[in-house]
């Protein structure tokens, strides 16, 4: 047996064992409050009584086409770089996907840019000039422009969106208020408003960001305000795609795509598993948008594999606004449920595929012993 093959695993467990323990910490500790609170991560039989089980064959294929945006939409990011076959970025981002999904505290999220750097012999005949550092440049750029889209979507849902009258004083099962979820999602958009102002400013204004950050941040250290400098820098790089007018719109354009499809699964699933006011109507669109932000705002917590925990109380806080709680802990676990189950086998399905595409798991492995060493970066 190759030694190398061997040994990997192990050191990969060793390098990552604290972040390993807390998040199965973090894990035990959401599965612990969440059925102290009365809360079910597999819902009983009698939850599913109202599912439609056509709801969920079709969205199975609303997520495999919000995939399919999500992924290729990639490309206008890379463009001023290189050019790359469509069905390769596919395979390297379905690929990435499945790594974050898969390992705690999003140690997979370099490698995606590590993959595309790195050819395997199958793609060594294609010519690029695009570095680990401009990929990773596109990657925060992808982030932070993904961050503001979701967490305005969320703003604008929280402010005009009716909620059930009164408000819970928690969040249904969960000891965590409503207010405070509420305030987190206007954090968010401030959050990554600010991300991306930061950056914007770099990348049309470098030579006066740099001056005021040693004016600003060299207060405290001169070191510490170049460090910082250079690395916003290199990360502002990624809006390359906003130099070129084309580029700019096929990227929001399919970053709306991508959104819009999320939403429009998650509103088609949970019509179909019986989400239902008091007054009996269905879930809005609307509302499916508010609870498609709430999920983006807790899984920006780093946690377990498979956001298991921070998932379902993403869900959970998103529907204490807007249902009672027999809606909630009812036809609501089972939306939970469905939706956690059929995107995370939907995500391994397209994941191994992208593997495979790739050249096997050896291209993968090599992707992420290679972002540890960039990681601090």
């Amino acid at each position: 047996m190759d030694p190398h093959v061997s040994g990997a695993p192990r050191s990969f467990v060793r390098r990552h064992l604290v972040k390993l323990i807390a998040s199965a910490l973090i894990t035990l500790g959401f599965v612990y409050t969440a059925h102290r609170g009365g809360l079910k991560f597999v819902p009983e039989g009698g939850d599913f009584s109202e599912v439609r089980w056509a709801s969920l064959a079709l969205y199975v294929p609303l997520f495999a086409a919000m995939t399919w945006f999500r992924a290729v939409r990639w490309r206008y990011l890379l463009r001023s770089m290189t050019e790359l076959p469509r069905r390769r970025i596919l395979a390297v981002s379905c690929t990435g996907f499945l790594a974050i999904l898969a390992l705690p505290f999003r140690l997979g999220e370099l490698a995606r840019p590590y993959m595309i750097t790195a050819r395997p012999e199958s793609h060594s005949a294609e010519p690029s000039r695009l570095t680990l550092t401009a990929a990773m440049s596109s990657i925060v750029a992808e982030r932070v422009i993904d961050g503001v889209f979701l967490s305005l979507v969320l703003a604008i849902a929280l402010l005009v969106v009716p909620t059930i009258v009164p408000l819970p004083a928690q969040v249904v099962g969960l000891p965590i208020s409503v207010s405070q979820i509420r305030g987190a999602g206007f954090a968010m958009l401030g959050l990554f408003s600010a991300a991306l102002v930061a950056i914007t400013v770099f990348y049309f204004a470098r030579a006066w960001a740099v001056r005021a950050t040693r004016v600003v941040i060299g207060v405290v250290s001169m070191r510490l305000a170049d460090r910082l400098a250079a690395m916003v820098s290199k990360l502002a790089d990624g809006l390359h795609v906003f130099g070129r007018g084309r580029d700019a719109l096929g990227f929001l354009a399919e970053s709306t795509a991508y959104w819009g499809l999320n939403a429009t699964g998650m509103w088609v699933l949970a019509l179909g598993c019986g989400l239902r006011h008091v007054d009996g109507s269905g879930i809005t669109f609307a509302e499916s948008c508010a609870l498609m932000g709430m999920l983006g705002t807790t899984i920006l917590i780093p946690g377990p594999p498979g956001l298991l925990g921070v998932f379902q109380a993403g869900l959970y806080a998103g529907m204490t606004m807007y249902f009672p709680a027999t809606t909630v802990i009812g036809p609501g676990a089972a939306y939970v449920f469905l939706l956690y189950v059929s995107q995370v086998a939907a995500t391994a399905v397209f994941g191994l595929w992208g593997i495979w595409a790739e050249g096997g798991a050896q291209h993968l492995r090599a992707a992420l012993e290679e972002s540890e060493s960039v990681e601090a970066t």
